[in-house]
This record gives C-alpha cells, structure tokens and sequence, in this order.
C-alpha cells in the first residue's frame, strides 16, 4: 500500500474543535451553578472536562498520523478488551444485586466506561469484517449471522448495566454498516422488524424505562415526575426565542433542569443562544456528516471506506438522539452530545474516531486517481 501521508481534512479538523470550544464554554455555563451548590466551587465540573477536552484532542491529533490499518490489525484485542470489562460490570451487578448498576470501571484513577470502547472496537472489527467477506456478504448465514451474534452478545451486556439506549444506538450504527456493506435489503429489514418485539419488551418490562415512554407521549402530565425533563428542557429551549438571553444567563441551570451539563446540554444551548445557536450546532453536525461521507467515499480501500462511514454514522447518530431528545422528538436516553456534554472516555473515544476519520482522509486518493476512474 502506499504510504503517501497528504494533509487530514482541514474542515473536519475545525469542525471538530469548534464543538469542542462550544462543549467547553456550555459545560462551565451549565454546569456552574450544580456545581456551586454540590462540590467546592464553580468550575468544578469546567476543571475536569478541560483536562479531558485537552487530552482527547492531542490523542486525536496523534491517531490521525497513525495508519488506520494498525486499529483494524487489533480491532479484535479492543472488542475483547471492552467486552471483558463489560463482563466485569455485569458480574459486579450480579454480586451486588441490591445496588444500582454501575457503568463504570476505575481505571489509573479515571472513571472508564466500557460501552464507550465497545461501541468504536465494534465499529473498527465490522469495517475490516465486511471488507473482507463481500464475496459471502449476501448469504445470511456466513454474511448477515455472524454480526447478529456478536451485536447481539455486547448490545445484551449493555443492556443489562442498565443502559438501553447505547445499546439502541449501536444497533442503528450496525444497521447503517450492514446496508452500505451489500447484506441483503430484505436481511435489515428482516433484523429491524424482529427488534421491534424485543425493544417493546425491553421498554415494558422495566418500569423506569415504561415511565420515559409515557412521559414522551403524555409531556403535558405528570410535569412534576415522569415528564419533569422534558418540561423543563422545552421551557429552557422556548425562553431563548430567536438570539437568546445571553451566556451564562439561563435559569433553567438553577437546579431546575436536571443535568444540563451532560443529556440536556443543547436545551441550555437553545436558552442562551437561542434558535441561532442550536442552528450553529446543528449545522456543525450537518458539516461533520458531509466530511466524514466525503472521507470514505474517497478513501483508498474497502476498509477505510466502512470505517469512515461507521465512525461518522456512530457520532451523527449519538448527535440525533441526543437533540431529539432534548427537543422531545424522542424519549429521554441519556446520550451525551458529542464533544458538546460533560463526558470522559465518551469524549476521548469520540475524538479517537476522529483521529480515525482523518487518518483514512490523509491516506486517501489522489485528485489524479479520482479524475482517472
């Protein structure tokens, strides 16, 4: 393969540090208040999610000079590792049936949340998986199986911690891979009807989860429980109106909206800037998906071409459910925003597919190659 290294797509780049600057000035806004009233000042939360911001973005810029053939080489190490830790939660949640699941794992001092790794090794294991299997792809057995087992497996420890909605995203993501990879059409939509009665029961059989549906459906009841959330996002997105009430000016922060730091970070977004700035983020979305469906249409080989889709897929699908939340388009989830909430290995994870995405776009073809086909 040749190793020419052209410059990453420069687009991309300041699209990608645009939501990271617009992620840090929201977390402190939003988060000052919580922060005051909780911990030892109000910058509590601003503090850490700097460090992390910092250190995630020198990670993306490293792994963008990295051949991203050596992460599909050990896409298999990383599914093992974030699988295994996610077995660890699982097994914890078992020995301490009494206690609320945990997400998180305690790693050199820093809370890790295996989902995080699992859902971007997922994404890197399929890329290579598909490029390699196009010949069979269109059995169900040998092509479509094989990703329903392993999908099934690591969406079912997800599950189980509780969190159900990463789990619904990961499968989207698969879905988005599967038809850009040639499964047969009547493969997907077979798996997509066949999920319908597993999600229903998933929803129904645990209370917490029946309660976010109800309230999704009945918003204007129960505003003081099940449909607390949502009120008060909506009430932080219409008090902003056109241009806002300005930085750090929303009440919503003041203990009324619960995590405005983290889930409902673009409801404070749409208080202090209003439908201008939701639209800002919006469209710096719009531009992330742009770039990244440009980077793997002109990416060099099959491999990079999966992975490129995937990787922006994953982070456009996160963005979606996320506003559609905070928008009440769709039920609560607890999803962050990319780069935009508080976040630790959800942000640095986020920012290695990234450093992924402009790896594939440095080792993409040449003006010459693309004219020539």
């Amino acid at each position: 393969m040749n190793e020419h290294t052209d410059t990453p797509d420069s687009i991309l780049t300041l699209v990608t540090l645009g939501l990271v600057v617009v992620g840090a000035v929201m977390v402190y806004s939003s988060s000052s208040v919580l922060a005051e009233a909780r911990f030892t000042g109000s910058g509590f939360f601003f503090k850490r999610h700097l460090v992390r911001a910092f250190l995630g973005v020198v990670v993306m810029f490293l792994v963008a000079r990295i051949n991203y053939h050596l992460f599909i080489r050990f896409s298999k190490a990383l599914l093992f590792a974030g699988l295994a830790l996610l077995m660890v939660l699982w097994i914890q949640k078992i020995a301490h049936s009494g206690n609320n699941a945990r997400r998180w794992i305690r790693l050199l001092g820093i809370s890790f949340q295996p989902s995080d790794l699992v859902k971007l090794a997922l994404v890197i294991y399929t890329a290579d998986s598909l490029a390699r299997k196009q010949d069979r792809i269109r059995s169900f057995v040998d092509g479509l199986l094989p990703y329903l087992l392993l999908y099934g497996f690591s969406m079912a420890l997800i599950v189980v911690q509780p969190d159900l909605g990463t789990a619904v995203t990961i499968g989207v993501v698969l879905l988005i891979m599967l038809f850009v990879g040639r499964v047969r059409l009547s493969h997907i939509v077979g798996v997509g009807l066949a999920s319908v009665p597993i999600l229903y029961a998933l929803i129904f059989w645990v209370g917490y989860r029946k309660d976010r549906i109800a309230a999704f459906l009945h918003r204007g009841d129960h505003v003081e429980d099940v449909s607390y959330q949502i009120h008060q996002s909506l009430i932080a997105l219409s008090s902003g109106g056109i241009g806002g009430v300005g930085l750090g000016k929303s009440t919503q922060k003041l203990l009324f909206l619960p995590e405005p730091h983290t889930d409902f970070v673009f409801s404070i977004i749409g208080e202090e800037f209003g439908l201008l700035g939701t639209l800002i983020v919006l469209s710096l979305f719009l531009i992330l998906l742009w770039r990244g469906m440009r980077i793997a249409r002109n990416a060099r080989d099959l491999e990079g071409f999966f992975l490129a889709t995937g990787i922006t897929a994953m982070i456009c699908v996160y963005a979606l459910f996320n506003i559609g939340v905070a928008t009440a388009v769709l039920p609560t989830t607890g999803l962050p925003l990319p780069f935009v909430s508080y976040g630790g290995s959800s942000l640095l994870l986020t920012l290695v597919g990234v450093g992924i995405l402009l790896s594939i776009s440095r080792r993409g073809k040449r003006e010459s190659e693309k004219v020539g086909k």
